[in-house]
């Protein structure tokens, strides 16, 4: 029997997170793998910065209906640890984001949650300008 897939994507609240959603579903070969959307902001900051509350969740619940995914918006004093937390908790095995402008690894959100996560997952990091498959990074 092969394994289900567990595809988690980690969403801001920028529209270009459709690119990741949409990746992410790519990933989905069968009726019952798993797609998961995550977005985790950090205790007292708004959800979705410049965007409306309400705008932002119904672009983000549209975006995932399309692609039969759940979405999950939650709020953290530690978004990393929240994000690894969840990978363990519903068994994640695939983590997609969006590429990082940081230079430095502290200041780099895929860096950060690599080190917080305990569990064997493979990372694949979508390019801004995501055009084909040969761009995406995988880190296992």
């Amino acid at each position: 029997m092969r394994r289900k897939k567990k595809v988690m994507v980690c969403v801001t609240q920028q529209k270009s997170c459709e690119r990741l959603i949409d990746f992410g579903a790519s990933l989905i070969s069968s009726e019952y793998d798993e797609l998961h959307v995550v977005h985790v902001v950090k205790e007292n900051w708004k959800y979705f910065g410049q965007l409306t509350e309400e705008d932002a969740l119904e672009y983000l619940f549209e975006v995932s209906k399309k692609h039969h995914a759940s979405l999950s918006v939650i709020k953290a004093k530690d978004i990393e640890k929240t994000l690894s937390d969840y990978a363990e908790k519903n068994k994640i095995n695939n983590i997609i984001m969006g590429e990082s402008f940081e230079k430095d690894e502290q200041q780099n959100m895929i860096n950060r949650l690599q080190e917080k996560t305990k569990i064997t997952v493979k990372f694949q990091i979508v390019p801004l300008n995501f055009d084909d498959e040969s761009e995406i990074i995988s880190i296992e």
